[in-house]
């Protein structure tokens, strides 16, 4: 295990209204208010994104299952940004649940709010974690 200790920053309060991308989204935050590093939390629903549901196989480097949105969710999650060289990168897990199914997955395809998405965005300010590309996952890993 390796950690570094940082402390909160800025806060970020946003509203992803119906349509919006929720991942371009946050990157677009992360790149405007240059949080290098950030957790974010989110609550409301999605109406379309694909997601990854584990590997096939427990082999490495690993390959994704995929499953889709293709209408609207109930969605809450947790994900956090860090920087992979001059872009920010989102990794965020989340529920997705409509009725009695409920998904869990790592969204990582282009995603649409369904009405409203309520985001809150942390800063960590104090740390120098980043992302690297690893080369036994072939994944662009948290590097701490």
């Amino acid at each position: 295990m390796k950690y570094q200790i940082g402390q909160t920053g800025r806060v970020v309060v946003a509203k992803f209204e119906d349509g919006d991308n929720l991942l371009q989204g946050l990157i677009e935050i992360a790149k405007k208010e240059n949080i290098r590093a950030g957790a974010f939390h989110i609550i409301g629903a999605l109406k379309a994104g694909r997601f990854v549901v584990g590997p096939k196989t427990d082999e490495m480097p690993p390959v994704p299952e995929w499953r889709e949105l293709t209408e609207s969710h109930e969605t809450y999650g947790f994900g956090t940004i860090f920087w992979y060289g001059e872009e920010p990168r989102i990794h965020f897990h989340g529920s997705y649940g409509k009725f009695d199914s409920v998904r869990v997955g790592c969204l990582r395809e282009a995603s649409e709010t369904f009405m409203l998405l309520e985001v809150i965005v942390y800063e960590i300010t104090g740390v120098t974690a980043r992302r690297e590309l690893d080369e036994v996952t072939k994944m662009v890993l948290l590097k701490v």
